[in-house]
């Protein structure tokens, strides 16, 4: 990225542009497609058709209805029109920290945004967070899996024992704003056995880490394992590189429940045909790029360098994720593993003075996020962890001459 001076940045948080800031392909798709045709979606068009048949051959054969929409926050709200129409239950389960979108519905959700507002409705549930690292149960846990599904597992029989019926499970298929967080496999099939027998459903919100950020697969989901599908998934930001779009894919069985009201799901600029014509753009890219396997191998070295910084300064305290999605946890101390808030904001401050721009997540604020776009390469990720070893290395000599 460039200011208005000229001066040149490392951007290293920008998960919306996901095929890279200002790609010449979606500039000319949409440049294009706008001198020919701009409409709302009364009309039909090609593009529509051809760009859910491209996204269908993504996801799981069972994943063959989609909605087109214009934000990841109205994607959200649907999926949960969608999960209540279909159970005719209202109450959802989401993990502590998470955030889904600005949408009234979605605060009530979101315990990142409610907590500091109105506070938490009859409603909702709030399940822990499957940190192994920092969480209820850690790596040395026997069965850390099964241990956080019982914990869902038992705010559902607390719920039924208040007359409460589950519609969802609502979770980010890797917790961003939670600290960059990577579920333990298997977490999410245990999770969906205890949902589905209470006659909810499973959302997965793919709005910040889908169309093959992880690398092994394009579906953040998909690291739980081929066994494992979702009934509802929703898609934002990376979709439309920048270009306001989103969508949602679900069953044909919750579908047709949601359309047996007689109510037509109607949204006027949702799959319009320029935002169609980005969307089939940003797949062009991916595929003729390789982003995805490029995510893995730019990804793999950028954890190698960070875990070597790791064994060299305490402050790092883990470093995990997949692909282009990255987290490094900051800690004061490796006992406690308490947050190094402060630390960690003055890294942030100092990196942007070296034009890197970096971010913080997690509930300390103490997690380092890393979420380039996917055109991140080897040089970027050496250049920034250089500059995070010289900065630590200062911080350490400063700390120490105080």
């Amino acid at each position: 990225m460039y200011d208005e001076n000229g001066r040149r940045y490392l951007d290293c948080i920008n998960n919306v542009a996901h095929v890279g800031h200002c790609h010449p392909d979606i500039v000319k798709a949409a440049h294009e497609q706008n001198q020919l045709l701009n409409t709302n979606s009364r009309y039909l068009h090609d593009n529509l058709v051809d760009y859910a048949e491209r996204l269908s051959k993504t996801l799981p054969e069972k994943l063959c209805i989609f909605y087109f929409l214009n934000s990841g926050s109205e994607a959200n709200d649907l999926a949960l029109r969608l999960a209540r129409q279909y159970t005719k239950h209202e109450d959802v389960i989401v993990l502590d920290y998470a955030y889904h979108g600005h949408l009234t519905s979605l605060i009530d959700i979101s315990p990142y945004k409610f907590r500091n507002l109105e506070g938490q409705k009859e409603w909702v549930h709030v399940a822990p967070v499957p940190d192994t690292y920092r969480g209820l149960y850690r790596e040395d846990h026997e069965d850390s899996v099964t241990a956080y599904a019982n914990e869902v597992k038992n705010i559902i029989e607390q719920a039924h024992k208040r007359g409460r019926k589950i519609a969802a499970f609502f979770v980010e298929s890797l917790p961003s704003v939670g600290g960059q967080i990577i579920p333990p496999a298997g977490y999410f099939q245990k999770v969906a056995e205890h949902v589905r027998k209470a006659g909810g459903v499973f959302i997965a919100d793919e709005i910040q880490v889908g169309f093959g950020r992880i690398g092994k697969h394009f579906w953040a989901f998909q690291l739980q394992g081929e066994d494992f599908i979702p009934d509802i998934v929703t898609m934002g930001k990376p979709i439309g590189n920048g270009h306001p779009i989103a969508c949602v894919a679900t069953t044909k069985e919750i579908a047709e429940a949601f359309a047996s009201t007689g109510v037509e799901y109607f949204n006027t600029f949702g799959g319009n045909p320029v935002s169609c014509a980005i969307g089939l753009a940003v797949l062009d890219v991916i595929e003729k790029e390789h982003l995805q396997a490029h995510a893995t191998e730019v990804g793999n070295f950028l954890m190698k360098l960070l875990k070597e910084q790791k064994i060299k300064h305490p402050i790092i305290g883990d470093v995990r994720g997949s692909g282009l999605f990255i987290g490094v946890d900051l800690i004061k101390d490796q006992a406690q593993r308490t947050p190094a808030t402060e630390e960690a904001e003055h890294l942030i401050t100092r990196l942007k003075e070296e034009y890197i721009l970096l971010s913080t997540d997690g509930p300390g604020r103490n997690v380092l996020k890393f979420k380039p776009p996917m055109c991140f390469n080897m040089e970027d990720a050496k250049f920034v962890v250089d500059t995070i070893d010289k900065l630590l290395t200062d911080m350490e000599k400063e700390h120490l001459d105080q």
